[in-house]
């Protein structure tokens, strides 16, 4: 069996790279020896129901609104979900999986994919800057995570909704200290980079969700390096920047 990670509405939901995210997921599957494949689909076309992991990334409002409303159409998201497939929306794409949004000038409230138990509003400011976030794992540690974030519009939880983590840099939801959300299978978050990329373990994570079991090491001692250097430089940069950030207060 081939896994497929789905990379959906590319052309709407793909101006800040977050495709990114799905090159991950798929280099470190068939680096571990398993069969896996990037499908792409563009509005108009029927999502797969047997995705292992579907991507939504960030767009634009029309783009959002557009994407949105063929996802209601379409339905295959859904039926994915139900089958098993895992969801890691970004930005936009984390913003619809909810109850509603807004967008525009007259913030126009728009019904959401109803996925997570979410709603967005537009904020007084836009958030844009670096995230430093600590997210807590489903085996009781912890994980440092660090991506970009650029987004207007500020989402509230609802109880069915637990938030992804806790914010230490940067602004996230907006209204609760924390950023993103996790339902079921669904993860919602803001910050770009793209995320995975910058925090392998966040894709391993995925990966163990949608394929029910734990993986192996990465067997590649060059990239898992190579990771970790990049990964350390990041932190260091976030922290500093946050340290001088409150030095001039």
């Amino acid at each position: 069996m081939t896994h497929k990670i789905v990379v959906v509405y590319q052309s709407l939901l793909g101006i800040y790279g977050d495709r990114g995210n799905a090159k991950v997921l798929l280099k470190r599957l068939q680096w571990r020896g398993e069969p896996a494949e990037l499908v792409d689909v563009e509005p108009g076309q029927p999502l797969p129901p047997d995705g292992l992991v579907y991507l939504l990334g960030g767009g634009e409002d029309q783009a959002q609104i557009a994407a949105v409303k063929q996802l209601q159409t379409d339905r295959g998201l859904h039926a994915g979900l139900d089958a098993g497939g895992v969801l890691f929306a970004v930005c936009a794409g984390y913003q619809l999986c909810g109850r509603s949004f807004t967008v525009g000038e007259n913030d126009e409230v728009f019904a959401g994919l109803g996925l997570l138990d979410v709603e967005t509003r537009r904020g007084d400011q836009r958030a844009v800057g670096e995230v430093l976030s600590c997210w807590h794992r489903s085996d009781g540690g912890e994980e440092l995570l660090t991506g970009f974030e650029n987004h207007g519009g500020f989402t509230s939880l609802g109880s069915d909704a637990k938030p992804f983590a806790k914010v230490e840099v940067g602004v996230g939801n907006g209204t609760d200290g924390y950023d993103g959300a996790v339902q079921g299978n669904v993860i919602g978050t803001y910050p770009h980079g793209p995320i995975l990329p910058r925090n392998p373990a966040l894709a391993d994570h995925l990966l163990e969700r949608a394929l029910g079991r734990k993986l192996g090491p990465l067997p590649r001692p060059d990239v898992n390096a190579e990771h970790d250097r990049l990964r350390a430089q990041r932190l260091e940069v976030v922290r500093t920047t946050k340290n001088r950030a409150e030095q001039t207060r």
